[in-house]
């Protein structure tokens, strides 16, 4: 799939990087919602971790064929299909709601069904910013989509926090809803204002998978990256999951909202600077640094159950990770060739967040186990496990530095 581009078609990328912003707004309300919902029903991190591993392991497995897909067919469209379908199973969750209370089941059947269709839409997304943009436009575009990313943790907590207090998750389930009405509208305006042409000779699957695997290891510092990214996923994944029962242990849903926005006022920040300045050298330093003092941030966060540091500490690791992700998405972004990006973005979702699946898996046991062990509980727990992975994320960092295929890709 090929496209003319200009340098007139960043308006064209703001108006669907801001249907993606609301589907993100949308997505993070429902996350909130069902985390609370869950943790006051059980009372364990494992049941919350249980609900993200079964709503993040469609999106992993069906990676590689949806980048496939992205690069055989119109990427507008498997976007619009992947976002208005994905409704189906917050749709599912929310009826199980009205008719009584919605068991831990089906609340995973609910994730899982909405997470299959969504996983149409990362590869085309991303592959549709190289379409849309010319190179010196993607660090900004990257800083956005950060932004982007973070106003699930920005924006959604203090609201779904708030509405909580008025009303139940069942409210935030029909918001996000409707948030998919907006998104799939803009990518369909995005699609009738350019011209896409869709390549007359389609390769079998098998072929497509391996030119996508062919670019990622003709350079190999591309797929140690890319290796290394998951390794780092699995620690930042264990933050993703214990955060809330760590601040659920000793405070409530409204000052838990609160919290995350304030940590996640930290990617606001960065974001807006990269979407105004972007990164302009020093890819490879810039991104050690960042997941080195993203690791310290990380561990201090788990140190202690005091809010103010919780919030201080949050912010400061919120702060540093779109400026990895920055560094990443350019170092990648621009050692592949363009025809083969949707499958080769297919394929980094699927290799890079392998550590997630990992991460899903043993958190939550681990917190309730240390938590039942030590007799601290489980908000003690999870701060220990945050620690660890902290201290584990600041090493992976730094070895960055010492791989020279690695640095080699900013030459």
């Amino acid at each position: 799939m090929t496209m003319n581009k200009s340098k007139s078609n960043f308006s064209k990328f703001i108006l669907l990087w801001t249907g993606e912003l609301i589907s993100s707004i949308g997505g993070g309300l429902t996350s909130f919602g069902l985390g609370v919902y869950i943790f006051q029903k059980t009372g364990s991190a494992s049941g919350m971790a249980l609900v993200t591993l079964l709503g993040f392991l469609p999106t992993l497995l069906l990676s590689v064929p949806a980048g496939v897909l992205a690069d055989r067919f119109d990427r507008r469209l498997l976007m619009m299909i992947g976002d208005g379908l994905s409704a189906l199973g917050i749709g599912y969750i929310l009826i199980c709601m009205l008719t009584g209370e919605a068991k831990l089941w089906q609340i995973c059947l609910g994730v899982f069904i909405s997470s299959v269709f969504s996983s149409l839409l990362e590869p085309s997304f991303r592959a549709t910013i190289t379409d849309l943009l010319t190179k010196e436009e993607y660090s900004k575009a990257s800083g956005l989509v950060s932004l982007a990313g973070s106003a699930r943790y920005l924006f959604s907590p203090v609201i779904a926090g708030f509405l909580l207090t008025i009303s139940d998750v069942k409210l935030l389930l029909i918001i996000d809803i409707c948030t998919f009405a907006l998104t799939v509208i803009s990518a369909a305006v995005v699609r009738r204002s350019i011209e896409t042409k869709i390549e007359e000779k389609k390769e079998s699957f098998l072929v497509s998978l391996k030119e996508g695997w062919k670019a990622l290891t003709v350079k190999r510092g591309i797929i140690i990256l890319v290796l290394l990214s998951s390794v780092m996923t699995m620690f930042m994944g264990m933050f993703q999951i214990l955060a809330e029962p760590c601040i659920l242990a000793f405070k409530d849903a409204k000052t838990l909202g609160i919290a995350e926005t304030i940590c996640a006022g930290g990617m606001l920040v960065s974001g807006l600077v990269l979407g105004i300045k972007g990164i302009k050298k020093r890819y490879i330093t810039v991104l050690a640094l960042a997941l080195a003092m993203a690791g310290v941030f990380m561990a201090g966060f788990g140190m202690f159950e005091n809010i103010i540091l919780i919030c201080t500490f949050g912010f400061l690791f919120f702060a540093a990770l779109p400026f990895a992700n920055n560094c990443l998405d350019f170092l990648v972004r621009t050692n592949i060739a363009d025809e083969v990006q949707g499958r080769a973005w297919g394929l980094i979702g699927f290799l890079s967040q392998m550590g997630y699946v990992v991460a899903y898996a043993v958190s939550g046991v681990a917190a309730d186990t240390i938590g039942k062990v030590s007799g601290l509980g489980v908000g003690r727990g999870a701060g220990f496990v945050i620690m660890f992975a902290g201290a584990c994320l600041t090493i992976s960092g730094i070895s960055v530095l010492l791989v020279r295929s690695i640095r080699e890709l900013a030459n």
